[in-house]
């Protein structure tokens, strides 16, 4: 089946959306349902997975009858997904053994520690890119395992499947025909080799993982089965898979190595394309998989912020001191330049470059001159400072090759203000493109690669790229450098260690 449609699942941590394309890839229909968090204990965050199945056919089935309600007009459907986010299911039923362990989530901080302590953590970035952290989805499955009553026996009898949001997904709606992950998603478990592009045995044991729970490994452009007729009315191909940061890097078009994006949704991930060799960090980055294409790996260094919209979602939610999220940037603007109000919104910890699980938020130079527009100004900036790092990280560990300009998206690029503040911190200019929501875009994209709707990657595969405003710096390097040290100042103050 090769129709002219591309039905792209993003289903995000605080969100699920659907979107239909063309087969030009411009956006024709969305459908979105809100996702709630569960919070059962301090750093703990929770998803019913129920909720993300039932948002996940609800947004899909209104795309397409929002594009005009012909299901044989998909060519595939594209699914992209919060990452590492950890679901374990019987694998007769269907039906998970517990919530979701979302990635945010902290419970294994000791796990982690113990694996530091240990000396593991040299084998897992050698194999994996990735550090010792409970971001990952490694030691939420050892807990899931370890802590539900029977799931360890269940899973040496090869009765349970271990998923990520994607390959939960794919399983539901093949009704269990499928058992299959994207490279993307599997490097970012902590069990998967990224050079050999294989789930690795020695990782396994010393998480205690049985190799019966994986899921088989595939390239992000494949034939991932077929969603069963009964949720679109016909059955329709599953053709395209990457996490949601790799799914962003496609959408944005930065297939050559050197190009860098930016996604801003309720955390921040920084990626540079590092061509088809993985570079070591030695600043604490990530090396990983950016995507896989006809069985050859591209490599990414990535930088992970925790907390970017979530700090606005505080604001509204939390503090109340805003109605919309919109709201922060008007304020923002209005704020007292002579208050220099510092947040560091470490709420789940720090990530890149600091890697601070024990971290938390603070609040630095707080007066009584300070209100609700100095507030909302700090956590907008702070969504900036932490990009800078970020950069700065990545030109330390590839000089000569970072890119001058940065691709950003995600839904805190709709704030002007917080854009044009991002440049002049960076020094460089920002491009916000035309189509803003560019992890569809990228899973809509994987799917008509395969489908043979969309070119292959290279000068001719970025033509779905396409800019809306390019942000140039106005602000002097020397108040830059100021702000910054600010910051850093800030962080320092608010590490663990």
């Amino acid at each position: 089946m090769t129709g002219d449609l591309l039905l792209a699942l993003d289903q995000g941590t605080t969100s699920t959306r659907a979107i239909a394309f063309d087969a030009a890839l411009r956006p024709l229909a969305t459908a979105q349902e809100e996702l709630p968090q569960h919070f059962p204990a301090p750093g703990w965050v929770e998803h019913e997975p129920e909720d993300i199945w039932n948002a996940s056919l609800a947004t899909l089935r209104g795309a397409l009858s929002a594009a005009g309600g012909d299901p044989r007009r998909i060519g595939g459907i594209g699914i992209t997904n919060q990452r590492e986010t950890t679901l374990l299911w019987d694998r007769a039923t269907g039906r998970c053994l517990h919530r979701a362990i979302v990635w945010q989530d902290r419970r294994t901080a000791e796990h982690c520690a113990r694996l530091r302590a240990e000396g593991a953590e040299a084998l897992l970035r050698e194999r994996t890119g990735l550090l010792a952290d409970p971001y990952f989805s490694a030691t939420k499955l050892a807990w899931l395992l370890d802590h539900v009553p029977g799931a360890r026996a269940a899973a040496e009898r090869a009765s349970l499947a271990f998923g990520t949001v994607d390959c939960f997904l794919i399983w539901r709606l093949t009704g269990g025909r499928v058992h299959a992950t994207d490279a993307t998603n599997a490097a970012r478990t902590l069990l998967f080799d990224i050079r050999r592009g294989d789930w690795d045995d020695e990782l396994l044991r010393l998480f205690r993982i049985p190799r019966s729970v994986l899921p088989e490994v595939r390239d992000c452009a494949a034939e991932f089965g077929m969603a069963d007729a009964v949720h679109l009315g016909v059955a329709v191909p599953i053709r395209g898979v990457a996490g949601d940061q790799q799914a962003a890097t496609v959408g944005q078009g930065c297939f050559e190595p050197g190009m860098v994006k930016s996604t801003y949704g309720t955390g921040c991930f920084a990626l540079l394309n590092t061509g088809e060799t993985p570079v070591a960090s030695g600043a604490r980055l990530l090396t990983t998989i950016a995507y896989q294409l006809g069985g050859r790996r591209t490599y990414a260094l990535e930088g992970a912020i925790f907390v970017a919209g979530a700090a606005v979602q505080w604001l509204r939610d939390g503090l109340g001191i805003i109605a919309t999220a919109a709201e922060a940037g008007v304020l923002a603007a209005q704020a007292d330049p002579a208050q220099e109000v510092v947040l560091v919104p470490a709420f789940t910890g720090l990530g890149a470059p600091h890697w601070d699980a024990e971290a938390r938020a603070a609040i630095f130079g707080l007066t009584r001159g300070a209100g609700r527009a100095e507030l909302c100004r700090a956590a907008l900036e702070a969504v900036a400072f932490q990009t800078r790092d970020l950069v700065d990280a990545m030109r330390a560990d590839w000089p000569g090759h970072s890119a001058t300009v940065l691709r950003v998206d995600g839904g805190m690029v709709a704030s002007d203000w917080t854009m044009q503040f991002l440049a002049d911190l960076l020094g460089a200019p920002v491009d916000r493109p035309a189509v803003r929501e560019t992890t569809a875009l990228g899973a809509a994209y994987l799917a008509g690669l395969q489908a043979g709707l969309c070119p292959a990657p290279g000068a001719s595969g970025a033509t779905h790229w396409r800019l809306e405003r390019r942000f140039v710096p106005a602000m002097a390097r020397e108040e830059a450098a100021r702000r910054h040290a600010i910051w850093q100042d800030a962080v320092r103050r608010t590490l663990t260690h």
